[in-house]
């Protein structure tokens, strides 16, 4: 057990050997939990930074043991984040690609219905133009680009789940100022 090995080591090389013990399996068991190598190495990074602000982790009774179950509640909140992520798209109705409407009614829509989706789309551009630079280039990038979120997070130099938080707050946001200036039941 790492503990008793190194009771009297210092911390950081405490937490190198954890990590050269550790890392790799960690990141294997949770990659398989997640589906991504991306989003595991990354998760696995943050238990490891979790555990080193620990005032003196090598004190801990079984470290592989917490480690691991650090990393299994960031890999629940991640899971769960992505799953409200796509609940919150897919409830989306008339989205928006290449600066066009896209709705399966529109070639029969009349004027007004055109004209209130036009207003629509007016008032989603100008939410958009509100968000804050990161959040507005993550939500661009993914929306009009196509590009994937591990994409985003190397070229904006953040984390995959940054870039989730950023996009999810794009949307909150998009839907909050349509909400605002149209009620629910118009959005349908």
């Amino acid at each position: 057990m790492a503990t008793e090995k190194y009771t009297n080591s210092s911390k950081d090389e405490f937490i190198a050997e954890l990590v050269n013990e550790h890392g790799v399996p960690l990141e294997k068991y949770l990659a398989r939990k997640l589906g991504s190598p991306e989003d595991a190495a990354e998760l696995a990074q943050e238990a490891f930074i979790r555990i080193h602000r620990l005032e003196q982790p090598q004190n801990l009774d079984n470290a592989r043991a917490f480690l691991y179950q650090v990393a299994t509640n960031l890999a629940v909140d991640q899971l769960r984040r992505r799953q409200l992520h796509y609940k919150y798209l897919n409830s989306e109705k008339g989205m928006v690609e290449d600066g066009e409407l896209q709705d399966p009614n529109a070639a029969g829509a009349s004027p007004e219905q055109i004209i209130g989706a036009r207003e629509k789309l007016s008032a989603i551009q100008g939410a958009v133009e509100e968000l804050p630079f990161k959040v507005k280039q993550a939500f661009l990038l993914h929306r009009q680009n196509g590009m994937p979120y591990s994409a985003i997070a190397e070229q904006l130099q953040v984390s995959v789940s940054s870039v989730e938080k950023y996009i999810l707050q794009a949307l909150k946001h998009c839907r909050s100022r349509l909400a605002s200036h149209y009620p629910p039941e118009d959005q349908a």
